[in-house]
């Protein structure tokens, strides 16, 4: 459904690809979110699992700033994760005033049963695009990003 409002040609132009990419995000987080749901998982959480299992133990505040959510927010994603067991904070050795997030055992099998699940639900939800298309998505979203970058 194209915008009804009626502005410069140039307004409805870049309102009308506002509307589609933001269906398409919608859609495909929709469907890619049942896989983390199906897991009693958030995507947030999913995110924390994913990047402290891909990238070693994190302080709570780089997984904030990798997952662009707030203080508040990652600190609540990382306090249901322990809760359930599936990550520990550990302090510092050096700086005790640091914690940094580790997965558990549990947290690493989860991780490790539900990536490659993930995988194959991007890639079928892509499968509608060819290999050039794919890139040149990757290519305008990057561009996209980093020119509203403050």
């Amino acid at each position: 459904m194209p915008t009804h409002y009626q502005g410069t040609d140039d307004e409805e132009r870049i309102l009308n690809a506002y509307i589609r990419f933001t269906r398409a995000f919608n859609t495909i987080d929709q469907t890619i979110s049942e896989t983390f749901q199906a897991r009693d998982l958030t995507s947030g959480q999913f995110g924390v699992l994913e990047s402290v299992y891909h990238l070693g133990p994190m302080y709570q505040g780089q997984l904030g700033e990798k997952l662009l959510q707030s203080k508040g927010n990652i600190s609540t994603i990382v306090t249901n994760l322990a809760d359930r067991g599936l990550v520990e904070r550990r302090r510092d050795e050096a700086d005790r005033r640091y914690v940094k997030i580790h997965l558990t055992a549990e947290g690493k099998s989860l991780i490790e049963d539900l990536f490659p699940e993930h995988v194959q639900t991007i890639r079928q939800t892509f499968s509608a695009l060819d290999d050039e298309e794919i890139e040149e998505l990757g290519r305008l979203c990057k561009k996209l990003g980093l020119a509203n970058v403050d």
